[in-house]
């Protein structure tokens, strides 16, 4: 059944997080690649941990955000639901098909080659920098996201994007590089923080992020 292009699109996030997370909840990717392609969306404002809707289960098994909601369509993952969005507009999503199949390769490396490691770097800095395991097992954690983060700059280059033009694939790794909790690691390389720098000063960007921090900012004020 074709979707109804008229379908209001909806996405889940949260009304509370702690101050370290603000900024950085993955809806944001949501919202920068709807603001890409200047697609309306509204937000749905879900409570933190242990404080969700009793159905929300249903429509994300790990409890987590975002979900995006167009017509009879459910889909949470960021990295799933940037690849729907993409595929409404070729900004995002090439539409040839070894370009197109590029942008969406380096979005999941992005998923699987960088995150997964720097989401360890995270554990360590943010949540529990005073542990004893974390103090012991910091310096190979960096190490191995150095070792990555060298290996991605290489083949950045000086290319402006992964693959020559902004796609999903830059979208999601600019995300990636920007919530690594030790920035100095992304600073070893030239290109690489320009690279965040370009991603992150897009309009788009800008008003996502705008978009997001005032939701928490308004539930502050109420």
């Amino acid at each position: 059944m074709p979707m109804d292009p008229n379908a209001i699109i909806e996405v889940t996030a949260f009304k509370w997080v702690p101050p370290f997370a603000r900024g950085f909840v993955r809806d944001l990717r949501v919202r920068w690649a709807l603001e890409e392609i200047d697609l309306p969306y509204r937000v749905r404002l879900i409570g933190g941990e242990g404080d969700r809707p009793t159905d929300y289960s249903l429509d994300q098994p790990f409890n987590q955000v975002p979900v995006l909601k167009e017509g009879d369509l459910t889909l949470f993952e960021s990295g799933a639901i940037l690849i729907h969005i993409g595929e409404k507009d070729e900004r995002l999503l090439p539409r040839d098909p070894a370009s197109r199949a590029r942008a969406i390769m380096w979005l999941i490396a992005a998923l699987n080659s960088i995150e997964p490691l720097t989401g360890q770097l995270t554990a360590i800095d943010v949540f529990d920098p005073n542990a004893e395991w974390g103090k012991l097992r910091r310096a190979d954690v960096a190490d191995s996201v150095g070792r990555r983060l060298a290996l991605l700059s290489d083949w950045l280059g000086d290319k402006p994007w992964l693959e020559g033009r902004f796609t999903i694939g830059d979208m999601m790794m600019v995300d990636a590089l920007r919530g690594i909790s030790d920035h100095a690691l992304v600073a070893r390389h030239a290109n690489l923080s320009a690279y965040v720098q370009r991603g992150t000063t897009r309009p788009a960007f800008q008003r996502a992020m705008t978009a997001q921090l005032a939701d928490f900012t308004e539930l502050q004020a109420a």
